[in-house]
């Protein structure tokens, strides 16, 4: 097997087998508590704890090491309001038309519909991009590869970060999210891949969990 250029120094610590058991139990005791939280506090976080997990997100695998994702933080009022509109818009035509009969028995008991008041209520919105194609410094199209499934990795690496400082997040989904790219300033090329809400749960209040 050749050499890659400029190769990075593994850092890895190998642990005895009892710390190493003690280490995985420990982050599935933290990781089975997360849950999916729909009723949000609009209590300010500070921005740089959402900086730091997506650092965390950005040290993902992906194929090739493109990195073919972009994350778009929102915290501006304004613009969430206009994402929410946007979504309830696409989630109206889900509930009363195009969703099955099926899928709507097995959402029943979450409670969900069509309002989305989390969207404006949670302090931040961090829409999560695949770049289809990257661009070269002289222009050219680059190939992206096993871009969807990068983008899966390291979307889970952001939600297990964001667990571990703390917070509470929701993967929301309206279909289609090309609305995204308009109002995240995102190019055509880039297709939306979910939409993380993020923030305090709130404690006044019982939260729809699943």
């Amino acid at each position: 097997m050749s050499q890659p250029e400029n190769p990075i120094p593994l850092e890895f610590t190998r642990y005895a087998e009892d710390e190493m058991l003690s280490r995985a139990a420990d982050f599935y005791q933290m990781m089975k508590r997360r849950r999916s939280v729909r009723d949000f506090s609009s209590e300010l976080v500070s921005r740089s704890i959402i900086e730091q997990c997506l650092l965390t997100a950005g040290r993902a695998a992906s194929g090739a090491n493109c990195q073919p994702w972009h994350f778009a933080v929102v915290e501006n009022s304004a613009l969430k309001q206009k994402i929410r509109l946007e979504a309830e818009k696409e989630e109206r035509a889900f509930y009363e038309g195009k969703a099955p009969q099926v899928w709507l028995d097995d959402l029943a008991p979450l409670g969900t519909d069509c309002n989305k008041p989390f969207l404006e209520t949670a302090p931040y919105l961090i829409g999560v991009f695949q770049q289809r194609f990257g661009v070269s410094a002289n222009g050219e199209k680059q190939k992206h590869y096993y871009a969807t499934e990068s983008v899966g990795l390291a979307t889970g690496r952001l939600i297990a970060a964001l667990h571990h400082a703390g917070l509470a997040c929701l993967t929301h989904t309206p279909s289609p999210m090309k609305f995204l790219n308009q109002l995240m300033g995102r190019p055509p090329s880039e297709r939306p891949f979910l939409l993380l809400v993020v923030g305090d749960p709130a404690i006044d209040r019982l939260a729809v969990v699943a």
